[in-house]
């Protein structure tokens, strides 16, 4: 049981940040019974995080769960994080987020496999970051967005998900972290798809590794299709880097920071990695056409 006094109270109604770890070493009783308490007495919360969803817990703690959600005024961001499980099964929590359509900015998935309850994101009015982590089955996804990053193994399912995120798309970051399983042609396909949003200005791909031959070639393809208004372009530990100088000499988009961590004296870039020993040659050739700086100096909340 819980005993409070008149300032914790207090507190409680001016709670904006909650984040629970459903898998600590506490009794799902006891969670219930907070829960319940946060939920006649912190109406006022922006941030939700949800971690370690276990599929399998009580009914009673997916129902307060569910109370919490509704019972917020204006909650802003939802994070719901899964555990080795990988939960399928949400029991209406996600589905509870309809009740918040208007005030939801952003949301993060990670360690899920999204159901039809996440169909209920396309009712977001006012969504603008969408952030998934490996997760699977992430192509039902579907809502208006102006920033997309996916952190996956693969990146098949991101193809349809730029399709259905609408002309509002302007931030785009791929990452992954498993260099044996980016697909060179689905990356292609990815990136095409992206180049069809002409608002988009923010494009980042990370740890993007390649061996095939033909690269150069799609990398050409890729620089003609860059948007118009691309102006901020990260591709730093990514195999694209390599092939930097096809890149800009195909590249029409107005480039205002261009980030890499290779350069040599026939690359054109507005900013370098902070760890590169550049010789005074190289700085001389490069630094008559830009501004050099290192790359920690830049700041994109992105």
């Amino acid at each position: 049981d819980f005993l409070f006094i008149g300032t914790e109270w207090q507190f409680f109604s001016r709670l904006q940040d909650l984040s629970l770890d459903l898998r600590q070493d506490f009794t799902t009783e006891t969670v219930i019974t907070l829960l319940r308490i946060l939920t006649k007495n912190a109406t006022k919360i922006s941030t939700l995080k949800l971690e370690g969803f276990y599929p399998y817990d009580e009914p009673e703690l997916f129902h307060a769960l569910i109370c919490i959600t509704k019972s917020q005024e204006q909650l802003r961001q939802f994070s719901l994080i899964g555990g080795d499980e990988f939960p399928s099964e949400f029991h209406g929590v996600v589905s509870a987020l309809e009740s918040q359509k208007n005030s939801l900015q952003e949301i993060l998935i990670k360690f899920c496999v999204c159901n039809t309850e996440f169909e209920v994101l396309k009712n977001c009015k006012n969504l603008e970051i969408l952030s998934i982590e490996y997760c699977y089955n992430e192509k039902i996804l579907e809502a208006s967005i102006n920033t997309l990053k996916v952190n996956h193994w693969r990146i098949d399912a991101s193809i349809q998900i730029l399709q259905k995120s609408g002309t509002l798309l302007q931030r785009l970051k791929l990452e992954s972290t498993d260099e044996e399983i980016w697909e060179e042609q689905l990356l292609i396909e990815t990136l095409k798809a992206s180049c069809k949003f002409t608002k988009t200005s923010i494009l980042t791909l990370w740890y993007i590794y390649d061996i095939d031959q033909e690269l150069k070639t799609r990398v050409t393809q890729f620089a003609e299709m860059l948007p118009s208004t691309l102006q901020y372009l990260d591709l730093r530990y990514s195999c694209l880097s390599s092939y930097i100088d096809i890149l800009l000499n195909h590249c029409d988009a107005p480039l205002k920071n261009l980030l890499i961590n290779h350069l040599d004296n026939e690359k054109k870039t507005k900013a370098v990695n902070r760890y590169l020993n550049l010789n005074d040659n190289i700085i001389k050739e490069v630094g008559g056409y830009v501004t050099l700086a290192p790359c920690g100096h830049i700041a994109v909340n992105c």
